[in-house]
């Protein structure tokens, strides 16, 4: 399992919009092969900052059923419209205890 941890700052003022758009393209990415679960959170001091979090099957799931498909293009034409800039996206794996 991998984490696909992405930080997401959106245009101050669409927040909500952002919000309202993520909840309508969420099926969209929740049920891509290989997703596990999808989760976004909103910063309490920068309200204007999101971090998208999804667990996949591997990297390879999220490129090739994802990102590489018109999922992603759906996705995207959603919650695009309101990046302040591109949205920062890195993998990480479980460090064990």
């Amino acid at each position: 399992m991998v984490l696909e941890v992405a930080l997401i700052d959106v245009v101050p003022g669409q927040e909500e919009q952002f919000a309202a758009a993520y909840a309508e393209g969420h099926t969209v990415l929740a049920g891509t092969p290989g997703c596990r679960s999808v989760r976004m959170t909103r910063g309490i001091e920068s309200p204007s900052r999101f971090v998208l979090l999804v667990e996949w099957d591997s990297v390879e799931a999220h490129e090739q059923e994802f990102r590489a498909t018109e999922r992603f293009t759906r996705w995207r034409t959603l919650i695009g419209p309101y990046f302040a800039g591109p949205p920062v996206v890195e993998h990480f794996t479980d460090v064990p205890a």
